[in-house]
């Protein structure tokens, strides 16, 4: 592990076929700091993030958290281990209310699991605290809706609900305003800054809105054609020759 870094990826690299989708991304992470990964489509971000969430098992390569190897451990028992996902797709139970969404994930952190055998009171206690965080991502009067009812936007919002009820270590956004309307998306950027203010969490963020990157990211990382090409601060990042030509379009002279 690089010192002090709470995550990293050593020569991290998935085959689909003859098809290289992520090549030998080697990259630390550190507690208090905001990453933003970005690229063109089909640079290999999310499969990234699927190979350190456990969504995918990497062909070669190394995921090391605290100190300790964990790409061959199920999604599950990362999240366990404080790695917090959420989806480019919204991944919720809709048959359920807003409220019961994310005090499944309350439950699942105090080690409850699916049971209500528990006394009255913590019941009652874990749908406080479930309550809680819908306030924080403004769908507190929405709590007895049905997931499905939701709209786009809405369903995002109850998605980070349910990452921070599960109170994870590191913190991974897969472009958490995309769909959003313009007036939805500053909650979302608001709640990033609050975590990142926190000073002891890892924020990973896939995002392809330059803005939104300039607003939050310490740092920024490039992806393209599963390659890492660039990290660094992101003035300096953006405005390298190979992220003008990569991500932006922009040709080089010669």
């Amino acid at each position: 592990m690089s010192a002090a870094a709470v995550l990293e990826t050593r020569d991290l690299t998935i085959r689909f076929g003859g098809q290289v989708a992520v090549n030998q991304v080697s990259c630390a992470f550190h507690p208090g700091t905001l990453t933003a990964i970005v690229g063109p489509n089909g640079a290999g971000k999310t499969t990234y993030f699927n190979l350190i969430s456990g969504q995918l098992r990497a062909t070669a390569g190394e995921v090391w958290l605290r100190g300790q190897r964990i790409e061959t451990l199920p999604a599950p028992v990362r999240a366990r281990r404080g790695l917090g996902r959420a989806f480019q797709l919204t991944n919720l139970f809709p048959g359920l209310s807003v409220l019961e969404n994310v005090r499944l994930a309350v439950q699942g952190r105090a080690g409850e699991g699916l049971s209500i055998l528990g006394l009255a009171g913590d019941r009652t206690a874990l749908t406080d605290r479930a309550a809680g965080y819908l306030h924080r991502v403004r769908l507190g009067a929405r709590a007895h809706d049905h997931a499905a009812a939701l709209n786009h936007g809405d369903q995002r919002k109850l998605e980070v609900a349910i990452l921070l009820a599960q109170e994870p270590e590191i913190f991974m956004f897969d472009e958490p305003t995309a769909g959003m309307s313009v007036d939805e998306v500053p909650v979302i950027l608001d709640l990033i800054e609050e975590i990142r203010a926190e000073g002891n969490k890892t924020i990973l963020l896939v995002e392809h809105k330059m803005d939104v990157v300039r607003r939050l990211a310490d740092r920024v990382i490039v992806l393209h054609q599963g390659s890492l090409v660039a990290d660094g601060l992101p003035a300096e990042v953006v405005a390298s020759p190979i992220v003008q030509e990569a991500y932006l379009g922009v040709k080089r002279d010669g």
